[in-house]
């Protein structure tokens, strides 16, 4: 009698990197099941919110590739570990990464143990990064072969623990190359574009949206010296650390 497969759980964003992730894990023969994470529902419309459409093109290519599918929402554990943070870092003048927290915090905390529950010997994502492990079982975390795409910077909070069940079948392959091969297996996103901005929030007029949470707080811009040389709407849009908006 053969062994039984081994089952990976791999999170399935409606993404191209997700499914060609997914499909590369079952082509190894691993047992997989795509599980699609909803985290925000403040204002989940299509404006910015393309969460409607990432499901409906998660479920898409779960019925390409054969693979059960269902989805979660980790909505409560997004606003209290990522967004109470988040809005906190900017209330006092740094510009925090919520993509690095939400890492930790959502899809490799959160989802791992959505995962464990659901049977899962391992767990998978479309994130560029490696991870290497040896003889005795420890786990390090490598860059990702393809230098452009690399997101080994985003995963750097993750614990040993944290890793060990971890699955990047990207790790060792170039973007343009992973677009390809989902347009010779017809996976219906091969084309569609990256998603950017906020750690499932996306991308949005920020100012507008920051000041939804955090009150505008006016006051005067001065120069080293005392000297009042303009003003500005809100400490919190004018952080150390941010590259755009000065």
């Amino acid at each position: 009698m053969s062994a039984p497969r081994k089952r990976v759980v791999g999170g399935l964003s409606g993404g191209v990197d997700s499914a060609v992730a997914a499909w590369t894990l079952k082509q190894q023969g691993f047992e997989v099941v795509g599980l699609f994470m909803k985290s925000w529902e403040d204002d989940d419309t299509d404006e910015y919110c393309t969460s409607r459409e990432d499901l409906v093109d998660a479920a898409a290519v779960a019925d390409v590739l054969g693979i059960d599918f269902d989805a979660v929402n980790f909505a409560a554990e997004y606003r209290e570990r990522v967004f109470a943070h988040f809005l906190r870092e900017y209330e006092a003048g740094r510009t925090p990464n919520p993509d690095v927290l939400c890492n930790s915090e959502i899809k490799f905390r959160a989802f791992l143990d959505h995962a464990l529950r659901m049977g899962a010997n391992h767990i998978a994502t479309g994130h560029y990064a490696r991870v290497s492990r040896d003889d005795e079982g420890r786990v390090q975390l490598l860059t990702a072969a393809d230098a452009a795409k690399d997101q080994s910077y985003f995963l750097h909070r993750l614990t040993p623990e944290q890793l060990a069940p971890v699955l990047f079948p990207l790790g060792d392959m170039i973007k343009r190359d992973v677009r390809l091969l989902a347009k010779r297996e017809g996976i219906p996103t091969y084309a569609k574009k990256d998603s950017t901005g906020i750690c499932f929030i996306g991308e949005r007029p920020f100012r507008d949206f920051l000041a939804r949470y955090l009150p505008r707080t006016p006051g005067p811009v001065q120069s080293p010296g005392g000297v009042t040389i303009g003003k500005h709407d809100g400490l919190a849009y004018y952080t150390l650390g941010q590259r755009h908006g000065l």
